[in-house]
């Protein structure tokens, strides 16, 4: 068989990720695996059409695709994301149509699901069969059960190719309507006081519904607000290289736009409203590539008590796993993500009232300081990089560290709690006594309660 590997790492074969794509080349020798580092070239291939027919070809000659990707800010890198994009805008979609593929990555396991969905859906959009995905913690080829399910899933991939096998489709075909926003008159305008609004989009025509809703929310308000182009700001892509890690200094610093517009713009805002259009199942690569170089922090949340929401052209509903990506992000930046305005539903008026609520939900929230309770995606979430960070990651991430002892983050272990140790080492083992066990049992949830009653009966209006 003759599987092509695509590369989603920008660090080409000196990734993690090719490490894993090595043992299964080592495993299956009667195999030849092509390894093509899409990623890393992605420059090349957007501006030497020949060169991207080249890859496209071996794509065509192949048996099978093999999409191989470390993980960048909860989805794949913007590279990756936008040779995915060419695909499409330079109709090749056929190579693909039909050939089975699937995907490996290598991470922490911090939503590493939500990039495996998006790998997925694309497979899915370009009528291909897709098999099965492997995620991969960065060190886990170095466990014996790791390389024993590695080879599985290599083996596993192989039959089904061999045998023809039967996949299922996950995701349903995107359906965008055709809809013409057209805003009506502007309302009066919320004061915004001394509230910092910063509007950041990647929209170059203001008569799309994108650029009409951002200048229909911009409208809303009356006082300064920033509004910024990302397309006219020079960004580069994430290198992976990790030079951040020790001071948060970017590669990039003083080379590019992003790290003054990030630091001066973006982390001093009170309201952050995002604006971009679906490509995909995504926002555009250069919206990825925006969220890559967020990575100048490393793993330390900058965005907390800002009050934060996104304008979206495109049927957004139809994709949850972008949704949950923005979610995440943004309650594990310690934000209050106040939701989404899409003009994928609803008549033009019906838009205006939405945006007209966000403004002043934004400006009432960012008054009060409101921050609503963590679900499971940014507590999960924030616990996995407070592990990480306070075990084997910390010799590599030491400003990550040195951020979460000043955030307070590692007072959140059980053991960093007095409380909780001295009820776990003196009260569990008598509570835990059977006779006492089935008296408590009987009590236990009236006890639950009973806090909280007497909390809630001595409050005040």
């Amino acid at each position: 068989m003759k599987i092509i590997v695509l590369n989603g790492s920008p660090k080409g074969d000196v990734s993690v990720t090719m490490q894993y794509v090595g043992y299964l080349q080592k495993v299956m020798p009667e195999h030849e695996f092509q390894i093509t580092n899409v990623a890393l070239q992605v420059k090349r291939l957007e501006n030497d059409k020949e060169a991207f027919a080249a890859v496209i070809e071996k794509v065509r000659q192949s048996d099978a695709v093999l999409w191989a990707f470390p993980l960048y800010v909860l989805v794949v890198h913007g590279n990756y994301k936008r040779f995915i994009e060419l695909i499409s805008e330079r109709g090749v979609r056929d190579a693909f149509t039909g050939k089975y593929a699937a995907a490996l990555s290598t991470s922490i396991h911090f939503f590493d699901h939500t990039s495996h969905n998006y790998i997925h859906a694309i497979c899915d959009d370009l009528e291909m069969r897709f098999v099965d995905s492997f995620s991969a913690d960065m060190n886990d080829l170095f466990k014996p059960e790791c390389r024993e399910q590695l080879t599985h899933f290599g083996r596993q991939f192989l039959h089904a190719i061999e045998t023809k096998g039967a996949t299922p489709r996950r995701y349903p075909a995107l359906q965008p309507r055709e809809f013409v926003y057209e805003p009506g008159n502007k309302s009066a305008g919320l004061p915004v006081g001394d509230k910092k609004i910063v509007i950041v989009h990647d929209e170059d025509d203001p008569h799309s519904n994108l650029g009409k809703m951002i200048a229909r929310f911009r409208n809303r308000l009356d006082g300064n607000i920033d509004e910024i182009n990302i397309r006219q700001l020079k960004i580069n892509g994430c290198l992976g290289c990790l030079q951040c890690s020790s001071k948060n200094e970017c590669f990039y610093t003083g080379k590019d736009d992003y790290i003054e517009f990030y630091r001066s713009t973006v982390m001093t805002a009170d309201i952050l409203i995002y604006a971009g259009r679906m490509v995909d199942r995504w926002l555009s690569s250069r919206w990825k590539t925006y969220f890559d170089r967020i990575f100048c922090n490393s793993h330390t949340p900058v965005l907390q008590n800002k009050q934060v929401a996104l304008l979206v052209s495109g049927p957004y509903s139809q994709e949850q796993n972008i949704e949950e990506t923005v979610r995440g992000f943004f309650q594990f930046q310690g934000a209050n993500y106040l939701g989404y305005v899409s003009d994928e539903f609803g008549t033009s008026s019906e838009i205006d009232a939405l945006l007209d609520r966000l403004a002043a939900s934004a400006l009432e929230s960012a008054e009060n300081r409101y921050l609503r309770p963590q679900t499971f995606l940014g507590e999960g979430g924030m616990k996995i990089f407070r592990d990480e960070m306070y075990g084997r990651l910390r010799t590599v991430f030491m400003a990550d560290h040195q951020a979460y002892k000043r955030l307070g983050i590692y007072k959140t272990f059980p053991q960093n709690q007095f409380g909780i140790m001295m009820l776990n080492f003196f009260v569990a083992p008598l509570v835990n006594l059977a006779p006492i066990r089935k008296k408590f049992d009987s009590m236990m949830i009236e006890q639950m309660v009973q806090p909280l009653k007497k909390l809630v009966e001595q409050s005040k209006l």
